[in-house]
């Protein structure tokens, strides 16, 4: 009851402003669904999620711990809308047509990083926070809001330090799996078992450790320049997971008759179409990024979904005419779906 007033006044609020009223959006029905089922997708192809199974020791576990990531990943998506209004609800009611010096201590310290700026274009001391960039006054980073929402909402500073070390915790949790998935699919599937089988053991952690600080330093400067605000890098990160290894996992559990040539193949169509469609709304030309342009009227944040379906369908066309798996992967895949704490091997 609380959301749904909190949705009826940031909609009065926002139209008094001259924004776009929340409740009705600004992204088609189609578009949503597209972007809400590359999320869904994504999460579950995310390698660093898929590598935490590893970590328990027997398939019940796995699959109990598959249900608890379940319930908090509901959790997470489906308040997030709820989360939103209240945070800008909060901030409308603190910022518009307030004095600037009457401002509490939140707004100063966000101010001295850049992220909050506030251009008093009339001179009157009064902030203008409406939807006229001609008029408009404030300019707020979106990346901010989940960290200074709770200072906007005046909060005691331990839900603070709660907010902060859980997004801290996320995020080192996020690197260090997306980290050890990369150092060991470029040191021993790539190069040990590929390219370079003759590698040593020692020559196979020193690759492990420069392909870490490569990928670090990659992410490093995409966090320094980032190509988008965070919601839509997430966005486009799950989209890519979605498009490339979620149907692979999946096909990979229950078709028998998948194949490596399938699954790559699949993999790269995904990948590709996913990735040249993203870059080329968001680098190349992002002039032409509305829903005029947009394939079918989906957006680069859930053309993930679509490229989920482009991987699907190549990697079914090529196992088909491609030789089957061995006996031994069958099997595998036979077994997998049973209950009991291992597979046979």
């Amino acid at each position: 009851m609380a959301a749904v007033t909190c949705w009826i006044d940031l909609d009065g609020l926002s139209e008094q402003l001259g924004f776009a009223t929340y409740t009705e959006g600004q992204r088609s029905t189609q578009d949503v669904f597209f972007i809400t089922a590359a999320l869904m997708f994504g999460t579950a192809g995310l390698p660093h999620v898929i590598i935490r199974f590893f970590t328990v020791p027997s398939v019940r576990d796995a699959r109990k711990s598959a249900g608890y990531a379940l319930v908090f990943i509901a959790i997470l998506y489906t308040t997030a809308p709820a989360v939103a209004a209240f945070a800008r609800t909060n901030l409308i009611n603190t910022v518009s047509n307030a004095e600037y010096e009457s401002m509490p201590e939140w707004f100063s310290k966000w101010e001295d990083t850049g992220l909050i700026t506030f251009d008093d274009k009339n001179n009157d001391g009064i902030i203008q926070y409406v939807g006229d960039p001609q008029t408009n006054e404030l300019n707020v980073n979106r990346d901010i809001m989940v960290l200074a929402n709770p200072e906007i909402a005046e909060l005691p500073p331990w839900v603070i330090a709660l907010v902060v070390a859980g997004a801290l915790a996320a995020a080192l949790s996020t690197a260090a799996g997306l980290l050890l998935v990369i150092s060991t699919s470029v040191a021993h599937d790539m190069l040990k078992r590929t390219f370079m089988p003759a590698i040593t053991e020692k020559q196979e952690l020193a690759c492990a450790r420069l392909s870490i600080l490569i990928a670090v330093l990659i992410a490093g400067y995409y966090g320094i320049n980032a190509p988008a605000y965070v919601a839509q890098v997430v966005a486009f990160a799950f989209g890519l997971a979605a498009a490339s290894f979620f149907p692979a996992i999946v096909l990979g559990i229950f078709q028998k008759r998948m194949n490596k040539e399938g699954a790559i193949a699949g993999m790269v169509v995904g990948f590709t179409f996913t990735a040249a469609y993203i870059i080329y709304f968001k680098i190349i030309n992002p002039a032409a990024d509305s829903a005029d342009n947009w394939f079918f009227g989906i957006s680069p944040e859930g053309i993930g979904a679509l490229g989920t379906v482009a991987n699907l369908v190549v990697a079914l066309f090529v196992a088909k005419f491609t030789p089957a798996a061995p006996e031994e992967v069958q099997e595998i895949v036979e077994n997998i779906r049973l209950p009991g704490e291992a597979i046979p091997r």
